[in-house]
């Protein structure tokens, strides 16, 4: 498959604060970084590498999503993809055409009209004035703005700056296609025809990345991600395990006087552990713990929330099985749950609970309703986060 993208050995350096105090130390300074390398490729007095030795290729159709906590080096990423920085160590390539989103407002002059910066922002990305004439209509018509389009973009909110560079970006028919979290500031309706833009070019053959915060949109629209930390890589593959990484990050690791947990998997209906599933599919929860006391009559249990704090779902061993638990001092056990994740796009939190007795909810002998997390994909046809399996017919009656 032909590489839309390469991005190998990648290093990009900035500096913290005022970097020269005088002029006096800026010319000298600046007569160094022209002709030595050493100032480009090591680190000088208050700097500081944004992305560390990153590499990673992008195919023709391939999907590539870019996740990780805040100031781990994704925007940098994109802004080297885009050509606004350039690297200081390492090389990167961008074949073809380069639609690009990775900003609110980027390429837009707030002075001029919605319909002046259609023509300002297209020619920056590449169109000439003809080919911009030509897609004019569906650029407007996409972004849904035609009322607003003779009004100057300063007087737009933010949802408006999104729709009109999500569009002209679109319509660039872009071989290679950059978009960041900006895409959040759009309404549902807007976001789901932005998603469904973006399967439809992967489909056609361009070579996405995207950026977000989103898990639930990487799941669905990424075939792989990269995961960043301080710049540096964490994991970089499928993007179930790079979610389940990413999630690992945040995941409550609750300890107990009772109860140890030596292992935790989630599993999907194949076997292969992953956070990631699709809507329906049936999933195992394991756990192995050791008692460090005496278990008598324990009910180990199964929660689910939204990350709002919302229960979605809850149940133990003793009422699926009329069993308890009874360990002595350093045994050890293993517990499952089987079920149907009918739920659907969103990030949600599955917890572990053990009780002595399910009467007596305030004496636990294990609590974290955050062990893990995992995401349900979502594909914008249908609302909220249960999954009923909806179908539907529709007939016309002729007179």
């Amino acid at each position: 498959m032909t590489t839309g993208i390469e991005f190998e050995g990648v290093w990009k350096k900035f500096s913290r604060g005022e970097k020269f105090d005088s002029l006096r130390d800026l010319i000298p300074s600046m007569t160094n970084w022209l002709f030595s390398a050493d100032q480009r490729t090591k680190l000088q007095k208050k700097e500081f590498w944004a992305v560390q030795d990153v590499s990673f290729k992008v195919g023709r159709g391939d999907s590539l999503g870019i996740i990780g906590p805040n100031g781990s080096g994704k925007s940098t990423t994109l802004k080297l993809l885009s050509g606004i920085l350039q690297p200081d160590k390492g090389s990167l390539r961008v074949r073809g055409r380069l639609g690009a989103l990775i900003e609110l407002g980027a390429g837009f002059h707030p002075d001029l009209t919605g319909r002046e910066n259609i023509y300002l922002n297209g020619t920056i990305l590449g169109m000439n004035k003809a080919e911009i004439k030509s897609k004019f209509d569906e650029i407007v018509e996409f972004s849904e703005l035609k009322e607003f389009l003779d009004t100057p973009v300063k007087r737009y909110s933010s949802g408006m700056y999104a729709r009109l560079g999500f569009s002209v970006a679109a319509h660039v028919d872009p071989d290679v296609l950059i978009v960041d979290e900006v895409l959040s500031v759009g309404d549902y309706h807007f976001q789901q025809r932005c998603f469904e833009k973006m399967k439809e070019f992967v489909r056609k053959g361009t070579s996405l990345v995207f950026v977000s915060h989103n898990m639930t949109a990487i799941s669905t629209l990424c075939k792989n991600a990269l995961l960043l930390q301080k710049g540096e890589t964490i994991y970089y593959g499928g993007v179930s395990q790079a979610v389940q990484a990413y999630h690992s990050f945040y995941d409550d690791k609750t300890a107990s006087d009772h109860i140890e947990l030596l292992d935790v998997r989630l599993k999907g209906s194949d076997g292969v552990a992953r956070d990631v599933f699709q809507p329906g599919e049936r999933a195992t929860f394991e756990v192995t713990l050791k008692a460090l006391h005496p278990l008598r009559d324990a009910h180990p249990g199964l929660m689910i929330h939204t990350l709002e704090g919302q229960c979605v779902f809850v149940t133990a061993t003793s009422r699926l099985l009329k069993k308890r638990l009874n360990l002595e001092q350093g045994e050890t056990a293993e517990v499952e749950f089987c079920l149907d994740l009918n739920l659907q796009g969103s990030v949600f939190a599955l917890g572990f609970t053990v009780t002595p007795e399910l009467e007596h909810k305030d004496q636990w002998l294990y609590y974290n309703p955050n062990l893990r997390k995992f995401v349900m994909t979502d594909e914008h046809k249908s609302q909220g986060f249960v999954f009923l399996n909806p179908s539907a017919e529709l007939s016309v009656n002729t007179v």
